[in-house]
């Protein structure tokens, strides 16, 4: 089974390292020194560095990683939907999930999955692509994940995103209880929590499709609850 680092880096961005008994995978490893220091203390080795998207504060760690060690680099061009990366006898699934970005990728390693800027915890990242249907289509394939999957996010936008969603969902117990999970050395949440308060895996729901209505905004479809939803100040 694989194992799971998180290290933070910048003002919120998260890295992490995949790692089985011997071999070991960066994703967006912008904490390489970190990184390096637990490769070295647990004896393992760095087969492949890696990143969710390309943007700028995700790769900044890529260079020394590569450079202080055998590593391959897996750009997206080597990472097709459906992928299978192993680490000693273990996988990483790779997913596709355009939507904030057209190369934003999520790694899947059967108890967590790495999403990058696509799924924050409490939130989701913006629609720089302005692709709202291939975001949406994104999201909906991440909810179909097992309830207690870990959702490990790319930035630590904890209390902002549940400042937003308390602001749609006023009444809702789960929200106060989910701020109440915060762990800022431990930054993750199950699937199942975020379905109970992420407003944008609730488009569906009674409360988010009675807040359109309340708002005069789209809401007869999915796709247009999507929309209106992603329309509203905070998306």
């Amino acid at each position: 089974m694989l194992s799971i680092e998180q290290y933070r880096y910048g003002a919120d961005n998260l890295a992490y390292l995949i790692y089985g008994k011997k071999r070991a995978m960066a994703v967006d490893g912008g904490a390489w020194a970190d990184i390096l220091e637990f490769l070295s203390q647990n004896d393992l080795v760095l087969d492949y560095v890696a990143n969710t998207h390309d943007h700028y504060d995700h790769t900044p760690g890529n260079d020394e990683l590569l450079k202080r060690t055998k590593a391959k680099y897996l750009e997206f061009a080597d990472l097709p939907d459906g992928r299978e990366i192993f680490l000693d006898a273990d996988k990483i699934i790779v997913m596709r999930t355009p939507g904030h970005s057209l190369d934003s990728c999520c790694f899947y390693t059967g108890s967590a999955i790495i999403t990058g800027d696509t799924l924050f915890n409490g939130t989701i990242g913006n629609c720089f692509t302005g692709d709202l249907n291939a975001f949406l289509l994104s999201i909906k394939r991440l909810m179909t994940f097992p309830p207690n999957t870990l959702i490990l996010a790319g930035h630590d936008y904890w209390m902002d995103s549940l400042a937003f969603a308390v602001c749609l969902e006023p009444e809702s117990a789960d929200i106060e209880r989910f701020r109440g999970l915060y762990d800022p050395g431990n930054v993750c949440s199950t699937l199942s929590e975020e379905l109970k308060i992420n407003p944008y895996l609730r488009f569906n729901k009674t409360p988010i499709i009675n807040l359109l209505k309340s708002r005069d905004l789209p809401h007869e479809t999915e796709g247009q609850r999507w929309d209106s939803l992603m329309s509203i100040d905070g998306a």
